[in-house]
């Protein structure tokens, strides 16, 4: 049970492999890891019921409102959650992810936003929402409550939801 000792590599080799590692490290930085999907491939995964779907340009807006709201500590997440302060006459943008199964799980919050004239958007990526909200974890709905802080961000975020077709 003695250790094994190395051989020590020629110093070429070294640097070779030093040189390799670095590069792929900065690639992994860059956000260049090959894990990033683009916003095709997220909508070929989205339920049956995700309408009205963001945009791309509108999902990056909302995901930016999100990080804004999450700083500050104004969102509501998760569907107890959200659910809850929708019942209790709480005011914001809800924002479902597009691709949680089962569809069981948060049906109901659509027609719970249109009952009490919430604006709601769907957006292709849980993990994306769950992200931007400062999270690990993906989250499939955020409530963003109206803040001054980032009221300019709410405001624009607001007005392009609403615009949006609702589901007949």
């Amino acid at each position: 049970m003695t250790k094994v000792k190395k051989e020590k590599a020629a110093p070429e080799e070294e640097n070779e492999a030093a040189v390799e590692e670095t590069a792929a490290a900065k690639e992994v930085a860059a956000g260049g890891g090959g894990t990033e999907k683009s916003y095709q491939e997220l909508i070929a995964n989205i339920n049956p019921i995700a309408q009205p779907l963001a945009s791309r340009k509108l999902s990056k807006k909302l995901y930016k409102c999100v990080k804004k709201a999450a700083k500050l500590k104004q969102i509501r997440r998760g569907v107890k959650e959200v659910q809850k302060f929708i019942n209790k006459g709480e005011k914001g943008i809800v924002v479902l992810a597009g691709d949680t199964l089962p569809i069981d799980v948060y049906c109901h919050l659509p027609v719970m936003c249109e009952d009490r004239s919430l604006p709601y958007a769907y957006v292709p990526s849980k993990l994306d929402l769950g992200s931007s909200a400062g999270s690990k974890r993906p989250t499939c709905v955020i409530l963003i409550k109206p803040h001054e802080d980032y009221q300019e961000a709410y405001d624009e975020c607001l007005g392009e939801v609403t615009v949006l077709p609702k589901p007949l």
